[in-house]
């Protein structure tokens, strides 16, 4: 699978006032531009849009309903969004004006032919924009865009001419180690026999990870990888958990379309896994750093990062 990385450097005009996790914000504001700069009609049911079919806000947030290239070949019952939000890595919440911040948006497969619409909706973002209705929201320009470390925007200019890089399970079949770290760095959100996890038992995280890389690679990539699935979960299962201290830690988020304050936490902290035969868990883990795990993705949740003795 095709992807790339690209990193929105801007700066607040005005003051804002934000959360310390900034996920939900930003995808929030970023989907209700997206909409504005991209729908003609003003349109309130997208699926029964004519221009479905090539709509930068239906292929990016209307996951629900399968596009015409993926009807006839997707298993999965949703597809997964194309992309995943990297908030920034701080608890700030009040910004002065002249103030930076910086964002990641991880793109999937062709995602990136949206990117002229995906850096319209980001001006049109800053603004309208972001943050607090009640004290003030803080309007903010884009200095630069860079895509994995190149620049690709500034001054009103932009670059599409760049190449994607390749995603795929690097093989990892010499690792001799017995051991590796998982640590959460933002919230992860698991579910297990329809159920929310309060721990992180291995063979819970290695399905999640299949289930997130099968469903990825079946839409945006090459084809659902021709894994063990069952023998994988089964080796998964031999894998001792030795120490964590994961915490569940609860996020606030408005819902626009429910009109009303939601609730969606995860776990963060670290685990420590011991076990032989870590290497193919761990080419399957690294590939989740990028495309995150679990769910409420698209918000930031489930940004991990897989260690080894080697790595210390």
């Amino acid at each position: 699978m095709q992807v790339a990385t690209y990193t929105f450097q801007c700066r607040f005009v005005t003051q804002a006032f934000l959360p310390e996790f900034k996920g939900s914000t930003i995808r929030g504001a970023f989907g209700h531009a997206l909409k504005r700069i991209s729908c003609a009609l003003r349109r309130q049911d997208c699926g029964s849009c004519l221009l479905f079919e090539t709509c930068a806000y239906a292929f990016l947030f209307e996951v629900k309903k399968a596009l015409p290239f993926e009807a006839k070949r997707l298993r999965v019952a949703q597809r997964p969004h194309p992309y995943v939000i990297v908030p920034p890595n701080e608890n700030q919440r009040v910004y002065a004006p002249g103030d930076t911040f910086s964002f990641d948006l991880i793109l999937f497969g062709h995602a990136s032919n949206y990117l002229p619409h995906i850096v319209y909706a980001v001006k049109d973002m800053g603004q309208n924009g972001l943050g607090s209705k009640i004290k003030s929201k803080g309007s903010f320009e884009i200095e630069n865009v860079l895509q994995d470390g190149a620049p690709v925007y500034s001054d009103n200019k932009l670059k599409t001419d760049r190449p994607l890089r390749d995603l795929a399970l690097e093989p990892f079949s010499d690792f001799r180690e017995d051991a590796l770290t998982l640590t959460c760095l933002t919230p992860l959100r698991l579910k297990f026999t329809n159920a929310l996890q309060d721990s992180l038992p291995f063979h819970i995280v290695i399905r999640a990870a299949l289930r997130r890389l099968s469903s990825l690679e079946e839409v945006y990539g090459d084809g659902e990888p021709d894994l063990d699935y069952k023998g994988i979960i089964a080796r998964a299962k031999e894998i001792e958990s030795l120490t964590s201290d994961c915490k569940w830690v609860e996020i606030a988020r408005y819902s626009n379309r429910q009109k009303s304050s939601m609730f969606f936490g995860g776990l963060l902290g670290q685990n420590m896994y011991k076990g032989k035969g870590l290497g193919e868990f761990l080419s399957i883990l690294k590939y989740c750093e990028t495309t995150h795990l679990g769910k409420q993705t698209s918000f930031g949740l489930g940004k991990i990062l897989v260690g080894t003795m080697s790595d210390a």
